[in-house]
């Protein structure tokens, strides 16, 4: 996994990628659900390239991308004359896979007619090619995602339920970015490096209230909105600090005020419920900044900004909490 772009420290983040470690040793089918934009395709390579598959190929099929009418020949392959402009044999996607990892994207949007053959081929490992009498046995793991609720496509009958439990075997839901506020800084410094390569606009400065902006921002397009916006902001901005176009900027601003509220109340939330985890601890190796993976001033600062006393302003605080928040500032603290 250390190959792929997986940006990211928030614990949400982190749990995400610890179960794709836990899942990718195994064969079983996964389901990764998720809004658009998420990474959904970036987390299935994640997989394939910490299995014992990754010597294989990884091939990807969108399956909202091909009209109904190919989208068998694409998945199995069809036979020379099969149909009209069929001119050779040709293998599907599930062949060219053999050994590796199909990755189905935008499940959802399967012909209900061509779920029987698919869940036939993820179940028996074998199906027949387009025109053809002739099984074919393959050795695919398969891993499909989307941004819809397939359990409500089963309540509607527009999804099979017996191939939605057979491709739920491990299911993996990817966080939104609204969720990963933390992660918006390096996935800013990642795209903005990107694209002042590609572009050849050297970039050396991005500003702490541009990020801010970013962070009160909604993304409902996710990481994907978030790239395509840095891209246009490194081609708009004058000089080698990043700054946000005008419109753009117009845009983010406007909710920005209620957006900061908001975020300020979960920020106090979150470091009220771990301060009080750590029993107000707020240094050591226990204490609430090395759990909010925070410096300890910082912690303190952000406290006193959102109005949280801490312990010392509220009365003495116990001798082991002041020898924590010694050693902790010690160097080294064995």
């Amino acid at each position: 996994m250390t190959t792929l772009d997986l940006i990211g420290s928030s614990p949400k983040f982190r749990a995400l990628l610890s179960e794709v470690a836990r899942v990718a040793p195994v064969n079983s089918a996964v389901l990764i659900q998720g809004e658009t934009g998420t990474g959904k395709e970036v987390i299935a390579r994640a997989i394939h390239e910490a299995s014992p598959r990754r010597n294989h190929r990884f091939v990807a099929l969108n399956c909202a991308a091909i009209p109904a009418a190919l989208l068998e020949s694409e998945l199995f392959g069809h036979e020379r004359g099969a149909f009209t402009g069929a001119w050779a044999q040709t293998n599907g996607r599930f062949q060219m896979a053999d050994g590796g990892t199909l990755f189905l994207d935008e499940i959802g949007d399967m012909p209900l007619e061509l779920q029987p053959k698919l869940l036939r081929a993820l179940q028996e490992r074998e199906f027949e090619r387009l025109g053809s009498a002739q099984t074919v046995r393959v050795n695919v793991r398969v891993v499909a995602a989307t941004n819809q609720d397939l359990e409500q496509l089963v309540n509607k009958r527009l999804f099979r339920p017996d191939l939605f439990y057979r491709l739920n075997v491990i299911p993996l839901r990817l966080p939104p970015l609204r969720e990963r506020v933390q992660d918006i800084r390096p996935l800013t410094e990642f795209f903005v490096e990107k694209f002042a390569a590609c572009l050849n606009k050297p970039i050396d400065l991005i500003p702490d209230e541009v990020i801010e902006v970013l962070k009160a921002r909604d993304w409902p397009g996710n990481i994907r909105e978030l790239q395509n916006f840095i891209e246009r902001s490194v081609l708009f901005s004058p000089g080698a600090v990043l700054r946000l176009p005008l419109d753009l900027r117009q845009t983010v601003t406007q909710s920005t005020e209620s957006a900061s509220r908001t975020l300020a109340d979960a920020d106090r939330e979150h470091i009220l419920e771990t301060l009080s985890q750590t029993n107000w601890m707020i240094g050591g190796q226990d204490g609430a900044a090395n759990r909010l993976g925070l410096p300890r001033t910082t912690l303190i600062y952000k406290m006193r900004k959102l109005g949280i006393e801490t312990r010392r302003s509220l009365g003495a605080r116990p001798i082991r909490q002041l020898a924590d928040e010694r050693c902790y500032a010690a160097i080294p603290c064995t």
